[in-house]
């Protein structure tokens, strides 16, 4: 074992012990979904969101709702909402003149399932 940095000792990862990765690639098209899907997510606003239709109690929020929780304005929230939406990561109905988001867990499981498969066995749902 070579010293330890920082007190962490480094493991010696020999050139005998390499072993060629037998994986293989993602699908171009499943690749674009999932990038499409995780830069939806790469955004402090939108994981806002995100968690706080999570939060609450009916599982959905109407736009007017995350506005108020945001305190952002309804086109700068709606612009948000429409990125998760067309990504595949939000419901979206309309009742009257308001929509009302609510999360797509399964798009949410496969997510995980293809952009993380090792994963998915070793943890819980």
């Amino acid at each position: 074992m070579a010293a330890p940095l920082a007190g962490i000792p480094i493991e010696d990862v020999s050139v005998e012990r390499c072993v060629p990765s037998t994986g293989r690639l993602i699908d171009r098209s499943e690749v674009e979904l999932l990038t499409a899907q995780l830069k939806a997510m790469a955004d402090q606003t939108r994981l806002q969101i995100v968690h706080l239709i999570d939060q609450a109690p009916a599982g959905e929020l109407c736009v007017c709702d995350l506005t108020e929780s945001l305190d952002l304005a309804q086109p700068t929230v709606s612009r948000h909402l429409k990125i998760l939406t067309t990504a595949g990561l939000l419901r979206r109905e309309q009742r009257g003149t308001w929509a009302w988001f609510s999360i797509r867990w399964d798009a949410l499981q496969e997510l995980r399932k293809h952009a993380f498969p090792r994963g998915v066995d070793c943890s819980p749902c």
